[in-house]
């Protein structure tokens, strides 16, 4: 495996490979975090976190457009930068986030795709390099993760402990994933049609038979999800810029 090495040149390509298009699926509703919107349109400076996140993106020297999946009753994204961004495509996401994917990859015929959450606007382009490394050398594709390194227990169901886990070779998925677009087009296709659970895209390329790599990345690649986050996200993206 991958391990983190220290922030590189931003957006430094290792591999040959033709531009990859990021897609952002960004057509949730948030709700445990409370707010009065959805979550990544929630603030962090004077940047909503989806800028925040798009905006890195395509920073990123291999990143040639990044395609935005929102809902169908979005009212907040007119009003942000990214609305008037010629880098950005935007379509219509489902309600769940397999669907918003699907919508995304039909709106691109890029031979590569790295899908990304809205509300991880942490990560560093040193991952992503890490990631377009693995990716094209790998069949299968390759996502972001990190180690557990907590104990792990396993609950009953009256909440007590039934368990306890052996953390080694467990790992927290991250993103962005990344694959060839027809491959993912394919089995995001077949799981959906199948009703197959379908987590992450890493998950619908597993239920094909597929076993993408995993590259470990810096932990502070949070994702927004609760109100303590956006915090602690801010802090994070502070350390960034004081580095670059």
């Amino acid at each position: 495996m991958n391990t983190p090495a220290s922030e590189e040149k931003v957006g430094s390509p290792r591999t040959p490979v033709s531009d990859v298009v990021a897609i952002v699926p960004a057509a949730g509703v948030g709700k445990r975090m409370q707010a009065e919107c959805p979550k990544q349109y929630l603030t962090i400076g004077t940047k909503t976190i989806l800028e925040h996140t798009v905006h890195y993106l395509l920073a990123h020297s291999r990143i040639s457009k990044v395609v935005i999946a929102i809902g169908a009753e979005d009212a907040y994204f007119q009003t942000t930068s990214l609305a008037c961004d010629n880098r950005v495509i935007v379509t219509t996401g489902g309600a769940e986030r397999a669907d918003s994917v699907l919508a995304g990859l039909h709106a691109t015929n890029a031979e590569w795709v790295m899908v990304h959450d809205a509300a991880r606007p942490c990560v560093r382009h040193g991952d992503i390099d890490l990631l377009i490394e693995a990716a094209t050398t790998h069949s299968h594709g390759a996502i972001l993760a990190s180690p557990v390194r907590d104990t792990m227990k396993r609950a009953s169901v009256d909440g007590s402990i039934d368990h306890t886990v052996c953390r080694e070779e467990l790992w927290h998925a991250l993103t962005p994933q990344m694959f060839k677009r027809e491959q993912l087009l394919s089995s995001l296709t077949t799981a959906l049609e199948k009703s197959w659970p379908v987590t992450d895209e890493a998950s619908a390329i597993e239920l094909g038979g597929g076993s993408p790599v995993l590259v470990a990345g810096y932990a502070d690649n949070i994702k927004v999800t609760q109100p303590e986050d956006l915090a602690l996200a801010a802090f994070f993206l502070s350390q960034r810029a004081e580095n670059m």
